[in-house]
């Protein structure tokens, strides 16, 4: 294998493939970044066996790149992508001699590394199903965002430390819990499935595809440019393809809870609120609590009049107030996690947000006008 390719175009493709590599892996091989090169293409491929990322540079721009010698070597995946990105030169020569040396040479630098024997590699299969979904990348990029950060640390639960992905038709329903609070976004597809689907995807592994994904473009009109992303599904793994990206994932095995039944069908009490100004009153007011996991605050209401209370025998205590807007004259007092509320609020991304209450002990609902498909909820705690 013999080549010369501009740094900056290399560099980019290390830096997605690079996700995907582990340095808590037992199989050395798995350290390594699989380089195939042909006439038509310079392919990149890595794998922790969790996950799978496969990104291609076209061979048809002599600007870009320069095959001299086809051929495919295994690279230490760590070292390439610190050379690479290390090296001031526009143009970068690859060769590989004997078959595991690798010279890695510009005008005033040489690097002569040693390969990976490729038989130690895993078999990987990226292929593509003929029945796929197709997301636009913002509507992906928002539904991991917006569910996420509710999903479970707790290895021991690994059905919920994913996001659940229910397809029927045209219509995408994502939820996350920890079994503390939930979050569950609708998504209406431009067209309909063919196959209805139940899965579970690591909720990191949704998280490292999406910052690989690029953020939308303006064209001349001023109007923003985005691209689609492919959801090929598989019974145990699930391909993402978008350009020349390939992020394959394994699934979850396992049955996720019915999370419906969390939801209450109807409210003793809404309250619409600026998310802004809620987001700050709980900010300050869970500086006083001595439980940083849990960060517990009191809210009450009194006429149109929100207090959020927290206190600690060690370090003191605070009261904030808002003016808030509700539908009935009533008043409720509910205790919960100032960290849960605010990571549901964080999700929004509007000004606005209606608080449903059902009773001191039930479920505390999150909606928002502007943002309907999105559903946050938070469960109480009780403190006597």
């Amino acid at each position: 294998m013999k080549l010369t390719i501009k740094k900056e175009i290399l560099q980019e493709a290390l830096n997605k493939v690079s996700k995907a590599i582990s340095t808590k892996n037992l199989l050395p091989v798995l350290a390594g970044i699989r380089f195939e090169l042909t006439k038509k293409r310079l392919t990149l491929t890595a794998s922790d066996n969790d996950i799978t990322i496969q990104t291609f540079i076209p061979c048809d721009n002599e600007e870009d790149i320069t095959v001299k010698e086809e051929g495919s070597i295994l690279i230490q995946g760590k070292y390439i992508l610190d050379i690479v990105r290390k090296l001031p030169d526009a143009y970068i020569n690859i060769e590989v001699i004997d078959d595991l040396k690798i010279l890695i040479y510009t005008e005033n630098s040489e690097f002569n590394l040693n390969g990976i024997n490729e038989s130690e590699y895993p078999n990987i299969e990226l292929t593509e199903s003929k029945n796929h979904i197709t997301l636009p990348i913002r509507d992906l990029k928002s539904l991991v965002a917006e569910t996420a950060f509710a999903t479970s640390m707790d290895e021991t639960k690994p059905v919920l430390t994913g996001i659940n992905f229910k397809i029927s038709l045209n219509i995408m329903e994502c939820s996350a819990t920890d079994s503390y609070r939930l979050a569950r976004k609708i998504i209406t597809l431009e067209n309909s499935t063919e196959e209805n689907y139940n899965i579970i995807i690591p909720s990191r592994n949704l998280l490292e595809f999406t910052k690989i994904l690029p953020s939308a473009t303006t064209n001349g009109n001023g109007n923003e440019e985005e691209g689609n992303v492919e959801l090929h599904i598989f019974n145990n793994k699930i391909l993402f393809k978008y350009e020349n990206l390939l992020f394959q994932s394994r699934l979850i095995n396992g049955t996720y809870p019915n999370t419906t039944n969390l939801l209450p069908n109807t409210s003793e009490m809404l309250i619409h609120l600026n998310l802004h100004d809620f987001y700050d009153v709980i900010d300050r007011a869970s500086i006083l609590t001595s439980d940083k996991d849990k960060n517990i605050v009191t809210l009450e209401t009194e006429g149109n009049l929100l207090k959020i209370k927290s206190s600690s025998l060690e370090i003191g205590k605070v009261e904030e107030k808002m003016m808030i807007t509700k539908d009935k004259e009533m008043d409720i007092k509910i205790s919960f996690s100032a960290k849960y509320m605010m990571d549901a609020l964080r999700a929004f991304g509007t000004d606005k947000v209606d608080l449903y209450f059902v009773g001191e002990i039930k479920p505390i609902v999150l909606k928002s006008v502007e943002n309907e498909n999105l559903t946050q909820l938070v469960l109480p705690i009780r403190t006597y």
